[in-house]
C-alpha cells in the first residue's frame, strides 16, 4: 500500500512545482495538495495521510497553527514545515508542533530522503497506538532541579555556551529537544549536530534563552505521575553510560564524530522510558510491576505489556526529530544489538556494552532484572575478548 503525503502551501505555483518535482516518485507515494490550512484539515477529515508538509507563512492559519491542529486531531501523521522565509518568532512558534523544519529551496533528493526516512521509522515501532503517542510528543519532561538551574544560568549576563551545554547534558529531556531544534532548520542552521554543547553553540545563547525562558519549550516531570520511575536515577545512569560509551568508542579508535554519537546515544538511550512514563503512566507502572514480580528486564516487560520497548520509542521520537542515523539505530537496538546488521564496533556496540557494564553489581531501582551483554553479538564482531579491557576502562574512571 502506497504511503500518502499531503503538501500545504497558499501559493499554487509552489504546489505545482512540488508536484512536478515529485512526479518521478508517483509509483511510491500518493501525493495530495492543499492551498490553505482549512482545506488541509478538510482533506484529512476524509482520508488519512502519513506525512504532512506545510509552508509556514500562510494567511488565516499559518503552518505552525495547522500542524498543532493536526497534532491533536491526527497524532500519527509526521509533521514537517517547509519554508523559505520565517522570522525567529514564527520559527519558535513551530518548535512544538513540527517534527522537522526544512528550508526552501529544498531539492528533490533532500525532500525525498526526509520523507523516506520518516516513513521507514514506522518499521521501528509497529504498534500504532504507541506510534501515535510518540508522534504527538512535543517535549520530554525534564528534571525540575536541572530546569531551574538552566533558568538561573540563562538569566545571568555572564552565561556561557560551555556552561549551558554542560548543564543541558545532565538532563535527558532537554538534551533531546535541543538536539531536535539544532538538527532541523528552525533557525537557519544546516548540518548535523550530535552533542548538547554543540547544539547550544550553534543556536547561540539568545535562542536558547528564548526557548527556555520565554516559550517554555521544555517541560518538567510530574513526580505524581509515576513515582517509581526515579528520573534522577535515569538521568544519572544515562550520563554514566554516555561517558563510558564515549571512552569505549575512543578506545576502539572510532572517528571523532562517532565518539560524539556514542556519547549522545548513551545520554539518550533511556529517553523512551521518560516518554512512556509521562504519557501512559498507569500502563508503564504495570509494566514495571510485571518486571519486578517476574524477575525479567524492564524492556521485556514493556514489550509484553505495551507492545513496544523504550528502546524503539526513544529511537522513533529521535528519528522523527531528525537526529542522525547512528544515534537512532543505537537507541533502537541497544538491548538487542544482534538484531542489527552492523559488522564492527559502532556507537550501538558502545552503548550496549556501557549500559550493561554500568549496571553490573548495582541494585536496579525498579527491582527488575538487569540486562546482560549479548556475547553472541560480540563474538560475531570478533571483539568478545575486549570485555576485560572495557571493564578496566570502566573501573579506572
Amino acid at each position: 500500500m502506497k504511503k500518502r503525503i499531503l503538501f500545504v502551501d497558499d501559493e499554487p505555483k509552489i504546489l505545482h512545482g512540488l508536484e512536478r518535482m515529485l512526479r518521478p516518485f508517483r509509483k511510491e507515494w500518493d501525493t495530495a495538495f492543499a492551498e490553505s490550512g482549512s482545506q488541509a484539515l478538510e482533506m484529512m477529515a476524509r482520508e488519512s495521510f502519513d506525512v504532512v508538509i506545510s509552508d509556514m507563512r500562510m494567511p488565516r492559519m499559518d503552518g505552525a497553527e495547522l500542524l498543532e491542529e493536526i497534532k491533536q486531531r491526527h497524532p500519527g501523521s509526521v509533521r514537517i514545515i517547509l519554508s523559505g522565509h520565517s522570522s525567529q518568532e514564527l520559527a519558535l512558534k513551530s518548535v512544538g508542533p513540527a517534527h522537522q523544519y526544512l528550508a526552501k529551496p529544498c531539492n528533490a533528493d533532500s525532500l525525498r530522503s526526509t520523507i523516506e526516512r520518516a516513513l521507514s521509522l514506522q518499521q521501528l515501532l509497529t504498534n500504532e497506538r504507541v506510534r501515535e503517542l510518540v508522534a504527538k510528543t512535543g517535549s520530554v519532561p525534564s528534571l525540575p532541579s536541572v530546569y531551574l538551574k538552566i533558568q538561573q544560568i540563562l538569566r545571568s549576563p555572564d552565561a556561557s555556551i560551555p556552561e549551558i551545554g554542560k548543564v543541558l547534558a545532565q538532563d535527558v529531556g532537554m538534551s533531546a529537544k535541543l538536539l531536535q531544534i539544532a538538527n532541523s532548520a528552525f533557525f537557519g542552521i544546516r548540518g548535523s549536530v550530535s552533542t548538547p554543547t554543540e547544539a547550544a553553540f550553534r543556536l547561540g545563547v539568545d535562542t536558547v534563552k528564548a526557548l527556555v525562558l520565554s516559550l517554555h519549550v521544555f517541560s518538567t516531570f510530574d513526580r505524581a505521575q509515576l513515582a517509581r520511575l526515579r528520573l534522577e536515577s535515569v538521568s544519572s545512569h544515562s550520563m554514566s553510560v554516555a561517558v563510558l560509551a564515549g571512552r569505549l568508542a575512543r578506545a576502539e579508535k572510532l572517528e571523532a564524530s562517532q565518539v560524539d554519537n556514542a556519547f549522545t546515544a548513551g545520554l539518550l538511550h533511556d529517553l523512551g522510558k521518560v516518554v512512556l512514563a509521562a504519557n501512559v503512566p498507569e500502563d508503564y507502572e504495570k509494566a514495571l510491576e510485571v518486571a519486578r514480580a517476574r524477575g525479567i528486564t524492564v524492556w521485556e516487560a514493556e514489550l509484553e505489556s505495551l507492545g513496544a520497548t523504550h528502546a524503539e520509542v526513544g529511537a522513533y521520537l529521535l528519528g522523527l526529530w531528525g537526529l542522525s542515523h547512528p544515534i537512532v539505530e543505537a537507541l533502537a537496538y541497544h538491548h538487542r544489538p544482534g538484531g542489527h546488521a552492523n559488522h564492527s564496533f559502532s556507537p550501538l556496540t558502545a552503548i550496549h556494552v556501557a549500559n550493561v557494564l554500568q549496571q553490573e553489581g548495582a541494585e536496579p531501582p525498579t527491582g527488575a532484572r538487569c540486562s546482560e551483554i549479548d556475547l553472541n553479538y560480540l563474538e560475531k564482531l570478533g571483539i568478545a575478548g575486549r570485555l576485560p579491557a572495557w571493564r578496566q576502562l570502566r573501573d579506572s574512571a
